[in-house]
């Protein structure tokens, strides 16, 4: 890729699914290469055809290093829909919430169906990224339009230690 950009490929060209230079070496965690895109200035808020950006893709696979790059060049913690926190607590990444939080992302983010970071990482039974999210006093009882709630979702899924964390931290039916 590297070779093409500096021969005069565009760095914002896209694959048929509309992922970026950026987003594919995001994906692969490709650090130098993300380092050389931002410089030929890169757009780290495009989008691929399904909404995702470079930082959700760094997001989920959990890398921070990658997501510090993007986030230090403009990249939206508090995007309309889906967020990076979102992203990160459904795959279980407890660093990069920490992460994420650290940088200002809102721990009660509500995606397009009512989910909340907290119920992301409940609904995969991530206690450690449950926990990472409770060390900063969310809303434990949010509901969606569909009543919907952390513990029900765990409750639901028969997640007996997610379960037992999230009535510790207050969460009630």
């Amino acid at each position: 890729m590297r070779k093409l950009v500096e021969r005069g490929a565009d760095p914002e060209s896209t694959d048929q699914e509309g992922n970026s230079l950026l987003m594919l070496a995001a994906r692969g965690g490709h650090k130098p290469l993300i380092g050389f895109l931002l410089e030929r200035k890169a757009s780290v808020t495009r989008r691929n055809r399904y909404g995702d950006s470079p930082l959700l893709i760094a997001a989920v696979s959990g890398n921070v290093e990658v997501a510090s790059l993007m986030v230090d060049r403009g990249a939206e913690l508090k995007p309309e829909g889906w967020t990076p926190l979102h992203y990160a607590a459904f795959a279980g990444q407890a660093e990069m919430i920490k992460f994420l939080l650290g940088k200002g992302a809102d721990k009660n983010a509500e995606a397009p169906n009512g989910f909340t970071p907290l119920m992301m990482a409940a609904r995969g039974g991530h206690l450690d990224a449950a926990r990472v999210l409770l060390f900063e006093d969310p809303d434990v009882n949010h509901k969606t339009e569909a009543g919907e709630s952390a513990l029900k979702i765990a409750m639901q899924r028969d997640l007996k230690p997610m379960v037992e964390l999230l009535r510790r931290a207050g969460a009630v039916e």
